[in-house]
């Protein structure tokens, strides 16, 4: 399978030269090598795409397509790499290193040998003039100039990915990869609905799902590990570097399991009537932690009333969490009636109806200011807005 790892940093610089300059003369000077070397890397890249990516003509060499979509990719790569003289084996074994947090897990993880990425990061740290990791007790950590290049590696590492899949399209095993940061809000609904559409158009496309919260999903995003995240957008917005876009409102009700003592109280099953709110205060919830929009929204309700917000003895996103917990004791949530549709058709949890204030959250997409989708990425955002604006029965 082809990855960024596969190729020569120098070759896929000579590649990107040769489409600016439109011609191999013109790309040597560009990139520090011959003609001939420049030639030799061009042939390398194609044979290892097997694609021809330049037409071959007495006045010059014309780019075709696919070589204009890898060109844009590796010049935004270079540009986040910043110097001409780093590797993409350097690149492989600082950001194994970066992620596995030692020199063992790493050589286990990639099986690199522990002296080979010891020499790679030094050789590295040369180049770049800075110092990458340092010592901490018996382990390592990244030091601040390392941590900066670790996600501008990792940001590269993305653009030459999306580089590959634009270049060979996506009728390879392996070549396109999506990578989405889901939050909970996405996935009970719009999100496992777009996946299913965009599946059975794209078989060959792999799709990696990573679950948490805004929180845990932020940095991932801003290092390029992930490609864009789903879930409720925050207000202000987290910064000039992403970027919010809505796809749907959600609005929540409260919960409780089935034979709750508070469930009374709300009357008709199919219109429940939300219980006092100073009935309701008298209960443990378990909601999400400081920060999150619903947890802000919750205690927002209670002291517009004049009370004091609840308990909250559990912080918690998690919908199957959430699930046990309230079948088990007299805890009450909120929730977005998707997220439980299962749980109350089983009969499991019933609504306590909705609450009063500010509840409806806006679920969107959040990307990376300068990020530019790949094909495969673009159309499952499609897919996206295409499962957010059907209607939810």
């Amino acid at each position: 399978m082809l990855t960024p790892w596969s190729f020569n940093l120098r070759h896929l610089a000579a590649v990107a030269a040769v489409v600016s300059r439109g011609s191999v003369s013109a790309a040597a000077s560009t990139v520090h090598l011959t003609q001939p070397a420049v030639t030799q890397a061009i042939a390398r890249v194609e044979s290892l795409l097997e694609l021809q990516l330049f037409e071959r003509r007495t006045d010059g060499m014309t780019p075709l397509p696919p070589a204009r979509a890898l060109a844009a990719r590796i010049e935004r790569a270079l540009a986040l790499i910043g110097s001409h003289r780093v590797t993409t084996a350097q690149m492989r074994a600082f950001l194994a290193v970066a992620d596995a947090g030692s020199y063992a897990a790493a050589a286990a993880r990639t099986g690199l040998s522990q002296p080979t990425l010891h020499r790679a990061l030094g050789d590295l740290a040369l180049i770049l003039r800075r110092p990458l990791v340092e010592r901490r007790g018996r382990g390592i950590a990244l030091t601040d100039p390392g941590r900066r290049t670790a996600r501008a590696f990792r940001l590269a590492r993305s653009e030459l990915e999306a580089g590959l899949s634009e270049a060979l399209g996506e009728n390879r095993p392996g070549v396109a990869r999506l990578t989405i940061g889901a939050m909970p809000l996405s996935r009970a609904r719009v999100l496992p609905m777009a996946l299913a559409r965009f599946h059975a158009a794209h078989p060959d496309v792999e799709i990696v799902i990573v679950e948490g919260s805004h929180g845990e999903l932020t940095e991932p995003l801003r290092d390029g590990s992930i490609d864009f995240m789903i879930g409720a957008l925050r207000e202000p917005p987290p910064g000039p570097d992403l970027v919010q876009r809505p796809l749907f409102h959600a609005g929540v009700i409260a919960l409780a399991r089935a034979g709750h003592p508070i469930a009374a109280l709300a009357g008709d099953a199919d219109a429940p009537t939300l219980p006092p709110l100073a009935a309701l205060a008298r209960y443990p919830w378990i909601v999400p932690s400081s920060g999150a929009p619903l947890r802000t929204g919750f205690e927002a309700m209670f002291r517009s009333a004049g009370l004091d917000p609840p308990i909250v003895p559990i912080e918690c996103g998690s919908v199957m969490m959430i699930r046990e917990i309230l079948m088990q004791t007299d805890f009450l949530t909120l929730l977005a009636p998707d997220q439980v549709s299962v749980e109350r058709q089983a009969g499991w949890l019933v609504s306590l109806g909705e609450p009063p204030g500010q509840f409806d959250r806006t679920i969107g997409i959040t990307t990376r200011a300068q990020w530019r989708p790949s094909p495969a990425q673009a159309d499952f955002i499609a897919q996206l807005d295409r499962a957010a604006a059907e209607p939810f029965a």
